[in-house]
């Protein structure tokens, strides 16, 4: 698989992720990280955060959505 945004660009890159989003192939210049806080609870609330962070590969477009 290429990244998706490269074609666009006429680069030949091949994609390390896919956006957990749209799906979008990436390389590594285009894949965004993002650490996601885990939360355990039932219904009703009380919830908890737990102590680790569930990381999420997002496209430029996709991750600038969730920023704004």
């Amino acid at each position: 698989m290429k990244c998706y945004i490269c074609a666009e660009e006429g680069k030949d890159s091949d994609a390390v992720a896919i956006c957990i989003v749209c799906g979008m192939g990436l390389c590594r210049e285009h894949a965004m990280r993002e650490e996601t806080e885990s939360w355990e609870g039932g219904y009703p609330f009380p919830a908890r955060k737990l102590k680790k962070s569930i990381p999420r590969i997002l496209c430029p477009d996709c991750y600038e959505a969730f920023r704004s």
